[in-house]
């Protein structure tokens, strides 16, 4: 049977989108399990089984009889769901283009020719734990995976930094600078200490010297969305609000983290802003679709949640998950047909999922 056509879709209006969604979902019953990010657009998050960050998600949806994933997420958060659910499961991404940025800008070549630079200047084996955000490809796993390394969150970094330096004295964390910037500041190592590694030159654009003196060394890789908070902001907010409080993702720069009244993971940020007394007043330096959904549940309790810039920016490769690729996807495992299935390769995924597994463990 040849898979439903994508272009026979994009002359249907909302409406009949949402309930072709609907139906093809209580069709399905069980046989497929809906995951959103916490960043997903609203038209998409409604439909949701299951909602939350991306390594929460795949662990919840591997507990689930559902044979298949459907994640509303991004490429490596459907990587990560193929590498933790059962063989049994098949981890699928409604629109292969929905990628990450920040991941893309640390790719397996450039990281194998980073390791082995490095090995010129010293014992890299011996020096050099490597620790990848889960925002990363699976092969990217699976190069940490081999050379005893780990996989961390924003939530756990700290944790994970620890094991890091008690295997070895060095880090290379890749590929969200930000985040290992924060993570180091926290453990109390200087900033110049914490040098960055730029791939586009020789030798990460670093003298051995400064390599030798480096405690982590931070890969020249960000979030594109983050990166449109600044302290400006924050300061015109506090004058507005001398009550207001401050809570930010730690992909932001240092600056804006460290002008924070709270920093953490978006699991955190929502927790955090729930738990709050009522009447407070909330900066959210995170992503919009989270941010505007909060503010939505939190509002009868007299919170306010303000996005914390001024131009709208959301994760515009999470937006490429909408109702259109949803309802084609459904309707396709509705007729029996698997479109978009995500299936990392055996050996990468064996050794993504040690790294994986080292993380889990310190949990």
């Amino acid at each position: 049977m040849t898979p439903l056509p994508f272009d026979d879709y994009h002359a249907l209006s909302d409406a009949e989108c949402q309930a072709r969604i609907r139906a093809a979902r209580q069709q399905l019953g069980k046989e497929a399990v809906l995951l959103c990010h916490h960043y997903q657009r609203a038209d998409v998050y409604q439909h949701a089984d299951l909602t939350g960050d991306s390594l929460k998600l795949s662990r919840l949806a591997a507990e689930t009889d559902s044979p298949h994933i459907v994640f509303c997420g991004v490429h490596f958060m459907a990587e990560v769901a193929d590498i933790m659910s059962r063989p049994e499961q098949t981890a699928i991404l409604p629109d292969l283009a929905a990628g990450c940025s920040m991941a893309d800008m640390a790719n397996l070549a450039k990281v194998e020719r980073c390791w082995r630079e490095l090995g010129e200047a010293l014992e890299v084996e011996a020096n050099f734990t490597p620790v990848t955000y889960i925002n990363s490809a699976a092969d990217l796993k699976a190069f940490c995976g081999e050379h005893g390394g780990i996989v961390c969150t924003s939530s756990n970094a700290g944790v994970i930094a620890q094991w890091a330096f008690g295997r070895r004295p060095k880090i290379l964390f890749f590929p969200d600078q930000h985040l290992g910037r924060w993570t180091g500041h926290n453990m109390g190592i200087p900033l110049d200490e914490m040098r960055v590694w730029d791939p586009d030159l020789p030798l990460g654009g670093l003298t051995p010297n400064a390599i030798n003196q480096a405690k982590i060394l931070l890969w020249k890789g960000h979030c594109s969305v983050h990166q449109m908070f600044n302290k400006r902001q924050i300061d015109a907010f506090r004058a507005r609000h001398p009550d207001g409080i401050v809570i930010a993702h730690p992909e932001c720069s240092f600056e804006v983290c460290a002008a924070s009244d709270h920093v953490g993971s978006t699991e955190l940020i929502v927790k955090t802003i729930k738990e709050a007394p009522a009447g407070t007043r909330w900066l959210v330096g995170t992503e919009l679709n989270l941010v505007e959904r909060l503010a939505r549940e939190v509002a009868p309790q007299g919170k306010t949640v303000q996005f914390m810039s001024d131009i709208i920016c959301m994760c515009s490769t999470m937006q490429r998950i909408d109702p259109r690729h949803l309802a084609w996807t459904l309707e396709n495992l509705a007729a029996g047909q698997l479109v978009n299935p995500i299936i990392v390769p055996p050996h990468e995924a064996k050794l993504a999922k040690l790294a994986l597994e080292r993380m889990l463990a310190l949990r």
